[in-house]
C-alpha cells in the first residue's frame, strides 16, 4: 500500500548507461515509498520521459554541446561538474523558493561529486548513490592510502598478487595505467569520486549478504550510514525501459526457438570499445566452439567500424541460425529468457548482478574501472564464472565449451544458482535488502529539510548482525 509523504527527493543521475540505469531504477523504489521524484539531468542522454511517467525531470544545461561524450574522457567529466554547478543551485533556489521546505534530500551519482557542493551551500541534505560494487571501492581507498606501495609496477608484476587485496593482481589495479602507472589527474578525480564530502549516508547497488565484510570496512572509513538495497532492478516496482539506445525486442523471438540452457548471450556493455583484431578473435571463437550464441555488436563498439562490417567475410552466413547479432538487446529480458547458459560479459556492475539474479553463470572479458575487479571476485572468490585468459579463438572456444558444456561449467552453474537463492532470500521481508530500504525510507523520512553546518543527523548503521545501531553522524561543511 502506497504511503502518501509530502516529501520530494531529486535524484541527479551520471549520463552514461551503466549510471543512469541504476538511479532510475532507486527513483521508482523511492516513489513506491510515497516520494515525489524529481530527475534532474544532463541534456546530454536525456532518459526517455514517456518511460518514467511517475517522475518530475529537469534538463541542465551541461555545455557540452558538440563534443563526442560516446566515451568520456577525464576532462569532459570534469567539464561536466562544474558546468552543471550554476543550473542545479538555480533550480534548487526556485523550487524552494516556490514549494517551501518540501525537498527531503538529494540523491547524486558518486561521479557528479559538484552536487555535494551545491548542497552544502544550500544547506540541503544529500545521499550518494553508489552503482558499483564495494570491493571496487575498497580497492581504490585502499590504494589511495598507500600509492607507492602499488604504483608503479613493472611488466613482470602484472601476475603478481596485490598486497592486502585478496584476489587481485597487479594488472586487476582499479584505475587506467599507462606505463603501469596512474597519472595524478586520474587519482585526483577518483579521490573525488570516492569522497563523500557533508553527505549523509549512502545508497548501495549491491547487496549486504553479498558484500558484508568490504561494506563495513568501508564504513568504518566514511562513518556515515549505509544502506545496502540491491538488486535495485529487482527491488524497483516498475519494469520500464532505461536503455538509451534502440532495444532489438526481434532477439526474442530468436531465443524462443532455440533449446532450453543452450545459448552463449555476448554483449561487452555501453561503452567499451575493442580493435577489429578481437572482433575477429572473438568471432572464430564463437564459431568455432559450435554453441548457440546472441551477440551484441553496439554501433561505434569496434574502433574504426560500423556495427559487424569488421566480421570476416561470410561469417553471418556461415554460422547461419545457430548465432544471431543485433545492435543492442533488451538484456535483463534476455538473461532472463531459459535459452540462455552463459553470459560472456565485460563485467560491469549491473550486467554481473543481472547476470547472478537470472542463475546465469559467466566469460569474463573485463575492460576497465570496476570491471576488472568485478572479474576477479566472479572467477576467484563467488566461482560462479571463468576468466577468459586470452584473446585468442581458440582460447575464446575453449572457454566457451568449459561453461557451457564441462563438469566444471555445471559446477559453476550449481553455485550461481545458490547465489540467486541468497539473494531472492534477501529481498523477501524479512530479508536484509528489504530492511534496509526500510530503514533508508524512515532515514529519508526523518532529515531535517535544511542543515546548519556541523548538525548531527541521527541515523541507523547497518551492522554486522543486520540489527542498525543508532550513533550520531556529524555533516561536514
Amino acid at each position: 500500500m502506497k504511503i502518501e509523504r509530502k516529501q520530494r527527493v531529486v535524484l541527479v543521475p551520471y549520463p552514461f548507461q551503466g549510471h543512469l540505469t541504476p538511479m532510475l531504477q532507486l527513483g521508482s523504489i523511492l516513489h513506491s515509498q510515497g516520494f515525489s521524484v524529481i530527475v534532474i539531468h544532463t541534456e546530454y542522454n536525456t532518459p526517455n520521459y514517456s518511460n518514467h511517467p511517475q517522475f518530475v525531470f529537469h534538463s541542465m544545461d551541461d555545455g557540452l554541446q558538440g563534443i563526442d561524450l560516446s566515451f568520456p574522457s577525464l576532462e569532459n567529466m570534469y567539464d561536466l561538474n562544474e558546468n552543471c554547478k550554476a543550473p542545479l543551485r538555480n533550480y534548487l533556489v526556485s523550487m524552494m523558493e516556490e514549494e517551501g521546505d518540501q525537498l527531503a534530500c538529494i540523491v547524486y551519482d558518486n561521479v557528479m561529486f559538484f552536487v555535494d557542493d551545491v548542497a552544502t551551500q544550500l544547506k540541503l541534505p544529500s545521499i550518494v548513490l553508489r552503482t558499483f560494487s564495494a570491493a571496487y571501492l575498497h580497492s581504490m581507498i585502499t590504494i589511495f592510502q598507500q600509492p607507492e606501495k602499488y604504483l608503479p609496477f613493472e611488466d613482470s608484476q602484472l601476475l603478481d598478487p596485490l598486497p592486502e587485496l585478496h584476489p587481485l593482481r597487479f594488472k586487476d589495479v582499479p584505475f587506467p595505467t599507462i606505463k603501469n602507472t596512474v597519472s595524478e589527474p586520474i587519482l585526483d578525480f577518483c579521490r573525488a569520486m570516492s569522497d563523500i564530502g557533508s553527505s549523509v549516508a549512502t545508497i548501495w547497488n549491491t547487496m549486504q549478504d553479498l558484500e558484508s565484510s568490504m561494506l563495513l570496512r568501508l564504513q568504518e572509513h566514511y562513518k556515515v550510514p549505509f544502506f545496502p538495497i540491491g538488486p535495485l532492478h529487482k527491488m524497483a516496482p516498475l519494469a520500464s525501459s532505461t536503455s538509451i539506445l534502440e532495444e532489438d525486442n526481434s532477439c526474442i523471438e530468436w531465443l524462443d526457438r532455440q533449446a532450453p540452457n543452450s545459448v552463449l548471450y555476448v554483449s561487452l556493455g555501453s561503452l567499451v570499445r575493442i580493435d577489429d583484431k578481437e572482433l575477429i578473435e572473438t568471432a572464430w571463437g564463437l564459431a568455432n566452439s559450435d554453441q548457440p550464441f546472441l551477440w551484441v555488436i553496439r554501433p561505434g563498439s569496434v574502433s574504426g567500424f560500423q556495427c559487424a562490417e569488421a566480421l570476416p567475410d561470410g561469417f553471418e552466413k556461415m554460422v547461419g541460425e545457430r548465432g544471431r547479432i543485433v545492435k543492442w538487446a533488451p538484456q535483463k529480458q534476455v538473461l532472463a529468457h531459459p535459452a540462455i547458459a552463459g553470459f560472456f560479459t565485460h563485467c560491469g556492475w549491473n550486467s554481473t548482478v543481472e547476470s547472478i539474479c537470472e542463475q546465469v553463470p559467466m566469460i569474463c572479458r573485463p575492460f576497465l574501472g570496476d570491471q576488472p575487479v568485478n572479474a576477479r571476485y566472479l572467477s576467484q572468490i563467488y566461482k560462479v564464472g571463468f576468466e577468459l585468459e586470452a584473446i585468442e579463438r581458440t582460447v575464446i572456444e575453449k572457454t566457451i565449451r568449459k561453461l557451457m558444456l564441462s563438469e566444471e561449467g555445471k559446477d559453476v552453474k550449481k553455485r550461481v544458482v545458490d547465489m540467486k537463492q541468497n539473494i531472492v532470500a534477501a529481498m523477501q521481508i524479512d530479508g536484509t535488502s528489504h530492511k534496509n530500504l526500510k530503514d533508508l525510507v524512515d532515514f529519508i523520512s526523518a532529515l531535517p529539510s535544511r542543515l546548519p553546518p556541523a548538525t548531527p543527523v541521527v541515523g541507523a548503521i547497518m551492522s554486522s548482525n543486520h540489527t542498525p545501531s543508532k550513533c550520531i553522524i556529524e555533516s561536514r561543511s
